[in-house]
């Protein structure tokens, strides 16, 4: 395997205001060397990101639906303090709340300005490391046959297994977690936030296509045209994309 996950691709109308968001939101800054708007740590921008995840947010010309994404964030928390002070500075910086029914839970769920759900965690010990990003959370119908495709897709490392969840994490041991939770609903439209993989270093990207094709992906055209990654869907179609080393 070497595949590894190093980008969230979020669609947007207005790309440059939700990575200005998703920037102050985060503590990072955003890096804007084409069309697409970067979110990543401060410093300089560093791609593709050594230890955790970057935020890829792409104008496109249509809005999110009323339908909810099937893939999220959830941030962490280092405390009920720092909970309520991050949900408060996330509503003054443009977030709205959401009810997906979720009912009484110690977590808060909240919306971009675009309506780009994500989750607020309670302080949980498991996320301590993460960084500001506790995991990429993924609905699906069957975490064990989503297991069994991405396990063998990238080579991040399975965590824990149920008939409820599959997670994995990277081989070091750092940055967010990836979360495949059971949901009932499927996909009804074009997914608006997707994972982007890179291939490792020596690796080639239309073999690592390949295999991907083999274990069960099958190709998307989204009207991308000629570009120098490629859009495939896993088996429940949740869409991402393998980009050519940089």
């Amino acid at each position: 395997m070497a595949l590894r996950p190093v980008m969230v691709n979020i669609k947007a109308l207005d790309g440059p205001a939700v990575g200005r968001f998703w920037a102050e939101a985060l503590g990072w800054r955003v890096y804007s060397p084409g069309v697409a708007t970067y979110v990543g740590p401060g410093g300089g921008l560093v791609w593709p990101e050594p230890v955790g995840l970057g935020i890829d947010v792409i104008p496109v010309p249509e809005a999110k639906t009323a339908t909810k994404n099937r893939v999220h964030l959830d941030l962490a928390t280092t405390s009920t303090a720092h909970q309520a002070e991050l949900v408060a500075r996330l509503l003054a910086l443009g977030a709205t709340p959401v009810d997906i029914g979720q009912g009484d839970v110690p977590w808060t769920v909240l919306a971009d300005p675009e309506g780009n759900e994500f989750c607020v965690l309670e302080p949980r010990d498991v996320y301590r490391d993460t960084g500001p990003i506790a995991a990429v959370v993924v609905d699906c119908a069957d975490p064990r046959g989503m297991a069994r495709f991405w396990g063998a897709a990238i080579d991040w490392a399975p965590q824990e297994l149920t008939d409820e969840q599959a997670v994995f994490r990277s081989p070091e041991g750092t940055g967010p977690y990836l979360e495949f939770l059971r949901r009932p609903d499927g996909k009804t439209v074009p997914d608006r936030v997707h994972l982007d993989l890179l291939p490792r270093p020596g690796a080639d990207q239309a073999a690592e296509v390949a295999r991907l094709r083999a274990l069960g992906a099958t190709d998307l055209d989204l009207g991308q045209g000629e570009v120098p990654w490629t859009c495939l869907e896993d088996p429940e179609g949740h869409e991402f994309c393998v980009l050519a080393p940089s």
